[in-house]
């Protein structure tokens, strides 16, 4: 058993919530656990033997000499071994942040900053605070923290909330130089030059992802395309024109309930509406899907009576997919062909199942319409959901899955949706998103953010799982910035194709998230459209020096 010792009353610096709390192993993986809260500690029970760490929402202090929080944010310790006495929680948080920042800059080639530099001066004072609390654990004989001393966990949250913003000026650093770099083409020369070298049989057409040489990603020849999602039940002149102002691209979702609602009986017209406008109208490309996605919200009721009957479910799945991409090849270039597939939501199906519907979707899109863009996308992308869900995979491992069975597909989507009180949902920090980011790159596949969001005001706790915060509360302004922060982030990595907002406008009916649009339910524009607009200016200005544009 893991045990953690934590401050638990008349310090609110400390509060924490266990509703996103779960264990994981190495590579991240998480683990099946039972995590509670007694005498004082968080104990975690394991289903299997081994080293684990700690994930959980903890709220960031702010830094010294400001009252601006750094945020409720999803953290982890390190990888520790079981043992009788408990850890001290915010210890252990702060190590690993420590050692999280220490990769980056190795990665990133960034140890040469100057001392004074604001990254590296936060980043100093928070391995000295680090340092204090390890030499004060056990100064206090007196204490009641588990063991550990108060002044050992005051230094250690010290150290995170140095940490935490030590890498947001990281990360946003790291995206600037990111951003120059492929605008100016530098990253994609370098590599198109040492593919050229590496095989001299082969040719390489200007503009075509190119696989690094000692792997990691691939390396684009343009900037990424800026986009956003819309519901199609709801459509005006003002939505219309907001989108023509603000993006590269439309995203229309085909969800299996909007489109069947009664099974062989479909519905077409919204989509029809939505799509003749962006291809004959507004001239924007569409990205059509996803298409296959368990989600509550996108399954028909119907369909489920067939959930314990996979060859009648499968072939329900061939004949849906086959009759949407005949109806919409002329129009849809891009298919986010299933969503979602390894955390199956709703359908407990089996790895193979999950594989198998995978392979069969993009097999009808390559037959069909052999031009396509095919992706393929990943929720959840940390797999917090395998804590407690069986036949479910974890998001790098369908990844590995799908490589080893050759599933045909281009474009690896992921959906980047925080701030929200379910699994998967707590608010993270933008070096743990661009962490992430890298890892999915691994996979030597163009990236595409499919659907990213974030509110725009604090939800209500549901089910014990907490909304989380990104520094401040969640507000229009903050969502705003949030766009403008993880969208440049995420235009600034070489591998990413597309970044694509999750939702144009607020319902009645939620899709996507509560107040995650651009557009409230009043119709009035959020600070969040006009950042979306600008970061899509951007991306245009500088794409006219890219290369390969």
């Amino acid at each position: 058993m893991l045990m953690f010792a934590f401050l638990s009353e008349g310090d609110e610096a400390a509060t924490i919530s266990l509703g996103h709390a779960c264990l994981f192993g190495q590579g991240g993986v998480v683990v099946p656990a039972r995590i509670f809260v007694e005498d004082g500690r968080i104990r975690c029970e394991k289903t299997a033997a081994g080293t684990a760490g700690l994930a959980l929402q903890y709220r960031v202090e702010p830094k010294p000499g400001s009252d601006a929080p750094m945020g409720d944010l999803l953290l982890r310790t390190c990888v520790l071994p079981e043992r009788d006495q408990p850890y001290l929680l915010s210890l252990e948080l702060a190590r690993r942040r420590i050692m999280l920042i220490l990769n980056e800059l190795e990665d990133w080639g960034l140890f040469d900053l100057p001392e004074d530099d604001p990254v590296m001066d936060h980043f100093g004072r928070a391995r000295d605070a680090f340092s204090r609390a390890l030499v004060s654990q056990k100064t206090d004989p007196t204490d009641t923290l588990g063991g550990y001393s108060l002044e050992a966990d005051r230094q250690a949250r010290l150290a995170i909330c140095l940490c935490v913003d030590a890498g947001e000026e990281l990360a946003l650093r790291r995206a600037d130089q990111q951003l120059a770099q492929r605008a100016a083409g530098v990253l994609y020369k370098r590599a198109l030059a040492r593919a050229q070298r590496s095989d001299e049989n082969d040719a390489f057409a200007a503009g075509v992802p190119v696989r690094l040489i000692d792997g990691g990603s691939v390396i684009l020849g343009s900037l990424p395309r800026v986009g956003c999602g819309i519901n199609p039940s709801m459509f005006s002149q003002t939505l219309c024109e907001s989108l023509r102002r603000s993006c590269d691209f439309v995203c229309v979702p085909m969800r299996w309930n909007d489109l069947e609602p009664s099974e062989g009986a479909y519905s077409f017209g919204n989509t029809d509406r939505w799509i003749e406008w962006a291809v004959r109208k507004a001239k924007l490309p569409v990205v059509a899907g996803p298409v296959i996605d368990f989600r509550d919200a996108a399954v028909p009721d119907w369909l489920h009576i067939w959930e314990n009957d996979y060859e009648t479910l499968r072939e329900l799945i061939y004949e849906h997919v086959r009759q949407l991409v005949i109806r919409y090849r002329r129009s849809a270039p891009v298919w986010t062909i299933v969503s979602g597939m390894h955390a199956s939501e709703n359908f407990r199906l089996a790895p193979e199942q999950v594989i198998d519907l995978t392979r069969v979707c993009t097999m009808v899109v390559r037959k069909l319409h052999p031009k396509a863009v095919i992706q393929i996308e990943i929720t959840h992308p940390w797999g917090e959901y395998g804590a407690d869900a069986r036949n479910t995979l974890e998001p790098r491992l369908y990844c590995d899955l799908i490589a080893q069975a050759a599933v045909s597909y281009d474009v690896l989507g992921i959906r980047l949706q925080l701030g929200e009180p379910s699994p998967g949902g707590a608010s993270r920090d933008l070096l743990a998103i661009s962490e992430m980011l890298d890892r999915f790159a691994e996979f030597e596949r163009p990236i595409a953010l499919t659907a990213f969001g974030a509110p725009s005001e604090m939800l209500q706790a549901r089910d014990g799982y907490e909304p989380g915060q990104w520094g401040q509360a969640w507000s229009p302004k903050r969502q705003g910035d949030w766009i403008a922060a993880v969208g440049r982030l995420a235009a600034a990595k070489p591998y990413v194709q597309s970044v694509c907002w999750q939702d144009l406008a607020d319902a009645s009916r939620r899709f996507e998230m509560v107040a995650g649009g651009l557009i409230d339910v009043n119709g009035q524009p959020k600070p969040g459209l006009e950042r979306l607009a600008a970061l899509r200016d951007e991306m245009r200005s500088l794409r006219e020096t890219t290369v390969g544009s």
